[in-house]
């Protein structure tokens, strides 16, 4: 694309609040902006201080002013039924942006919690709003990443609606691999934030049958875990028992 006098060609991730290992990749996008433009975007953009494991980014009920996109660490969002049990509704690993649920309401849904130490970067509404529709391509980029979200729902919710228990976890397995690799982190070897009780609760099972579900997966030669590490030593396998269609490109990269 050509610059026009006084405007230049920048990213999200090359503003000074947004560096390249921030998770805002999401929002890069290569769009000519003059120089005020440039400072009006770096100014929207807040890096949190780091949240302990444990603490509340928002609760269930609270009024909606921010997105939230995860530099490090990982977050859990979760309900709470008529009768006080939880029901996890998701985990937000580095990469990713939470807190989109709450655009329609004006009021979270739902409540997040970091798994672990997390490092967030923090991104008013309204403010990013108005800019998306003065900064070419964003408002088109903001849909496309809510797009994302709401599929990757729906498909979490018919795995666990309709596969067995072994096929639900293998899904989640494949859905962490898949947007792990995106980061640019290893697809088969990686940290399950989350403990098996939280996953457990995700998939609709039982503590128990999740420890036994691992077993079962490692005996059968799909994976190796000890403790929250996992490697997946045969992602071909994994997919075809997940209905999906094996990327042998990927595979032979990563496989061993």
């Amino acid at each position: 694309m050509a610059e026009s006098s006084g405007a230049r060609v920048v990213q999200l991730s090359g503003i000074r609040n947004a560096c390249q290992d921030c998770s805002l990749f999401q929002l890069c996008l290569p769009v000519s902006l003059g120089a005020a433009d440039v400072e009006m975007l770096d100014n929207i953009v807040e890096r949190r201080k780091p949240m302990a494991r444990g603490a509340h980014l928002y609760r269930a009920g609270d009024e909606f002013v921010s997105i939230y996109a995860v530099r490090a660490g990982a977050l859990k969002t979760y309900a709470i039924s008529a009768d006080g049990e939880e029901q996890v509704t998701g985990f937000h690993l580095p990469g990713e942006i939470v807190g989109l649920d709450a655009i329609s309401r004006g009021t979270h849904p739902c409540y997040a919690v970091a798994l672990e130490t997390t490092s967030l970067c923090e991104i008013p509404f309204v403010t990013l709003e108005d800019l998306a529709g003065k900064v070419p391509g964003l408002q088109h980029q903001l849909l496309r990443i809510m797009s994302q979200e709401i599929f990757g729902d729906n498909e979490m919710l018919n795995a666990v609606a309709r596969r067995s228990a072994e096929e639900r976890l293998v899904i989640a397995l494949l859905s962490f691999s898949s947007r792990f690799g995106a980061r640019g982190l290893s697809p088969v070897r990686f940290r399950l934030p989350m403990s098996r009780g939280d996953l457990s609760n995700y998939l609709g099972l039982a503590p128990e049958t999740m420890s036994r579900l691992f077993r079962r997966l490692q005996d059968q030669g799909l994976l190796r875990s000890e403790g929250k590490e996992v490697h997946l030593t045969d992602l071909s396998a994994m997919r075809v028992m997940a209905g999906q269609v094996p990327d042998t490109a990927c595979e032979r990269t990563h496989r061993g």
